[in-house]
C-alpha cells in the first residue's frame, strides 16, 4: 500500500521530467543555461585556485 501511494505521487526525477522534457524549447533553454552556469562557476573556481596558489608572487598585471 505504502509502495503504491509513493508510486503515485512520482519521484523528483520524474516531476523534473515532466517540467524539462515536455517541450523541446523549454529542454534546449535548460541546456545552455547550466552550460553557461557550469562555465561560469568553473572559471569562479579555477581563477580562486590560480590566486590561492599565487599569493606574494608578483602579478603581470602590476607591472607597467
Amino acid at each position: 500500500m505504502e509502495y503504491a501511494a509513493r508510486r503515485r505521487s512520482g519521484g523528483v526525477f520524474e516531476g523534473l521530467y515532466k517540467v524539462l522534457m515536455r517541450r523541446n524549447s523549454v529542454y534546449v533553454t535548460f541546456v545552455i543555461a547550466g552550460a553557461f552556469l557550469a562555465e561560469r562557476g568553473v572559471d569562479y573556481g579555477v581563477h580562486k585556485l590560480w590566486e590561492y596558489n599565487n599569493v606574494g608572487l608578483p602579478s603581470s598585471e602590476e607591472k607597467p
